[in-house]
């Protein structure tokens, strides 16, 4: 049986005093203290109660558990998982949402708070605003009520909020727009009301909105501007009747059971990345265009209980990944198609209610089907009544000779998308995850968290990979699979059970230190997600057997399958246009790697080789400075850069920030890209730009005699000498003398968009260059 919380002004007295602490000698025991009163507040069970007996408590290092887990980070809790399970029971009688907040304000480093299945009541305080740090909130499946409270806005570095299965009520606030950082609002299964807000198209960084099961009404807001929404379901409302307008990014679209009747247009045909399409009970009317069906990647298609018709054919083709398919209750007509007959026991296809030929389950006779379809005609552009009306009119006959089904007005053209993909089915794997997963206590938002992490990129979310997981992806490290041998350790090619490719690279610890050592290290690979970097998906801890300590770590990144830069320009012989695309490409990795996080990656030693190209001939930067690899680089196997840098040699083992080193060495790339010559010595290096200087101060044709004869044919000689003079200032032999990244990555575009502009030798292509002051 749990112990009783403290009476309520015995806390708050208790916090006075804990909050006047000043002394940084007592900030871990404050924080200690702090942790023990939200144990007893949140009726944690007896076990952990004995805590309190020792004079100093070592919090950071609790065993995970999957009622509790807690990550620190120098010696200041970041991170509260919890999660209810049988056996501990919700809060007591004597429960406060105040006296919880006081406390949790004592922790001013408290990134992420996750409270789910508590049986937590009442509004959520004024005090959260205190929680400054905050970056995700997690109070989901708890009996919370009240409004949605304003004091979120003081929190400037939240991203994600879910607080799913509660019972909030209220309008969704328009302030929520000027959450700016957030990427996530999960609030399913609610009792929210009103209409949506237009200020949540301001929300540009949103990745994931879930609104369902709550009781919105009206028009969907325009969110075609949200161009990093990948998750948007909306479900169980009583929104429409017009179609929403959409960015094509989206990787999930759910709008079951609403009252969307109109606008189901064609421009969902640019909707690429669509994983999953469900529009079912609504009421929808119009031909089904039957190349849904043959989209290549789509998995999860469900349009049931609308008013869909048209022909299916026999022989017709369908995307090989679906995995479910329910077309039941239309108005269809033809041949069931061959492709939807299940082959094995993968496959859920439902069509009942429609008037299919050759199908197994129960249709209605042609005749039926036909006339439904009949009662929705677009007639040709006329006036209403005596010539005054609109561009279409859909007339709804008679069925059956004993109904009027009225007028209504219908879009053209119900065309829908190509081209989504089947739902990855990595399994996150929970039994020996460590504290840094925040996925693990999730619970219903475990989805949420994933795709926090996704980004845009389509990858899966960083997880503990188990070594049963490394040894039976890699064939237990076959040479076979062996495809990188150097100073950072071996990197194995590897194919997980879903059949995803991956590398991994096994690193050997020099140093016996046990897992928290490394925590450090693995929160920063984790962050490591960007467009233009090839992304970590996660770690696996090897361990000494004497004493427990990790041996091995490996790490496991995205597989990027096309090759190298260098490769790239030798093969492909990309024009000038994909060549500067190409180096804003690089540009914009190596700002992530020194902006995009905390703290920033410098002096990361990047080659030409280290430049990657995915399926779609983007780029993906590899070979970063992570702390982790210089640790544990093989002294003695020196690996000259195949860029020739000097500096970037000695890189790897800078202590010092320096962007410099950075914008040298992709000084050294820009040269490789624009001559076509692969630049192996500093005297490489040398004498091109001493022939660069010569050509700048010279005409075009000196310029074209140094441009790469494969992208010759179409380029503007001011944009090639743009990025010339670029390059010298990035290779200056004086460090102050180069740009910083960002004003090469402005340069990049400025070139760009002479190129995009340029038509020949035109009065634009005489423009002359600006270049931006450091």
């Amino acid at each position: 049986m749990a112990k009783n919380p403290l009476p309520i002004s015995l806390f708050l007295l208790f916090f006075t005093i804990l909050m006047q602490t000043r002394l940084s000698n007592q900030l871990q025991e404050s924080q200690a203290q702090a942790f023990l009163i939200i144990q007893q507040i949140l009726n944690f069970p007896r076990s952990l109660n004995s805590l309190d007996q020792r004079r100093s408590i070592d919090f950071c290092n609790i065993e995970p558990a999957p009622y509790l887990t807690i990550v620190c980070y120098e010696e200041n809790i970041t991170q509260i998982h919890t999660s209810w399970l049988n056996g501990f029971g919700p809060v007591s009688g004597n429960f406060s949402m105040e006296a919880l907040f006081h406390a949790l304000a004592a922790l001013p480093n408290l990134k992420v708070l996750s409270l789910v299945s508590q049986g937590l009541w009442g509004p959520i305080p004024s005090t959260i605003g205190n929680l400054t740090s905050l970056e995700i909130l997690n109070l989901s499946s708890n009996y919370l009520n009240g409004t949605i409270p304003s004091e979120l806005l003081a929190l400037k570095n939240l991203q994600t909020i879910i607080l799913d299965h509660n019972k909030f009520s209220g309008y969704l606030p328009s302030w929520i727009g000027s959450v700016s950082g957030l990427t996530a609002l999960s609030l399913k299964n609610n009792s929210l009301n009103g209409s949506l807000p237009s200020s949540l198209s301001r929300l540009e960084n949103l990745r994931i909105l879930q609104l369902s099961m709550n009781h919105f009404i009206g028009e969907v807001p325009h969110l075609s501007n949200l161009t990093n929404l990948q998750v948007l379901d909306l479900g169980y409302n009583f929104l429409g009747p017009n179609f929403p307008a959409l960015n094509n990014k989206l990787v999930t679209l759910i709008l079951r059971k609403n009252k969307f009747r109109f606008g189901l247009t064609e421009s969902l045909t640019s909707f690429y990345q669509l994983q999953k399409l469900d529009v079912s009970s609504n009421e929808f009317v119009g031909r089904f265009p039957i190349s849904l069906l043959s989209l290549p990647l789509i998995g999860y298609l469900n349009i049931a209980e609308n008013k869909f018709h048209g022909m299916l054919l026999e022989n017709m083709t369908c995307g090989a990944h679906l995995s479910f398919v329910d077309l039941s209750s239309n108005y269809l007509t033809g041949d069931f198609p061959s492709c939807l007959k299940l082959s094995n026991g993968s496959q859920i296809v439902r069509y009942r209610g429609n008037c299919l030929a050759n199908a197994d389950q129960r249709q209605h006779p042609y005749r039926f089907c036909r006339n439904e379809a009949l009662a929705v005609k677009i007639v040709p552009d006329k006036r209403k009544g005596r010539g005054s009306g609109s561009k279409v009119v859909v007339a709804m006959s008679i069925v059956g000779g004993t109904s009027l089904a009225g007028l209504m007005v219908l879009g053209i053209g119900l065309l829908f998308s190509r081209h989504a993909f089947k739902k990855p089915r990595t399994r996150v794997i929970l039994e020996k995850a460590i504290t840094t997963n925040p996925s693990r206590l999730f619970a219903d938002a475990r989805e949420i968290c994933q795709m926090v992490k996704l980004g845009p990129l389509g990858l899966p979310a960083y997880r503990n990979f188990l070594l049963e997981e490394i040894k039976e992806a890699t064939a237990n490290f076959s040479r076979a699979n062996l495809i990188g041998e150097g100073s950072y350790g071996l990197v194995y090619k590897g194919r997980f059970a879903n059949d995803s490719l991956v590398a991994i690279r096994s690193l050997k610890m020099r140093k016996r230190r046990g897992v928290q050592a490394y925590t450090q290290h693995v929160e920063l690979l984790s962050k490591l997600r960007h467009t233009h970097l090839v992304s970590a998906l996660g770690h696996c801890f090897e361990y000494n057997t004497e004493d427990s300590t990790v041996s091995r770590i490996y790490l496991v990144f995205e597989y990027v399958p096309s090759g190298t830069l260098r490769d790239f320009i030798s093969r492909q012989r990309p024009t000038w246009s994909q060549r500067i695309t190409t180096a804003i490409e690089v540009a914009k990795g190596v700002q992530f790697l020194q902006t995009g996080i905390l703290p920033g990656l410098y002096s990361n030693n990047i080659k030409i080789t280290d430049v990657l190209l995915d399926s779609s001939l983007h780029v993906k930067l590899n070979n970063f400075n992570l702390p982790l690899l210089a640790e544990n680089k093989e002294m003695g196997d020196a690996d000259l850069p195949s860029s020739g840098s000097k500096e970037s040699g000695k890189a790897i083992c800078r202590v010092k920030a320096d962007g410099n080193s950075d914008v040298r060495d992709f000084g050294v790339i820009l040269m490789e890209i624009i001559t076509g010559t692969a630049i192996t010595s500093e005297n490489d290096v040398s004498v091109i730009k001493d022939l660069f200087q010569v050509a700048i101060r010279a005409d075009k044709t000196a310029r074209k005699q140094i441009l790469d004869p494969a992208a010759c044919k179409e380029y503007s000689d001011n944009s090639l000498k743009i990025a010339m003079e670029l390059c010298l200032r990035s290779l200056s032999s004086e460090q102050s003398e180069r740009p910083s990244i960002e004003d090469v990555l402005w340069n990049l575009q400025f070139a760009a968009q002479v190129q995009d502009s340029w038509q020949g030798d035109t009065p634009s292509d005489r423009a002359s260059p600006v270049f931006t002051s450091q």
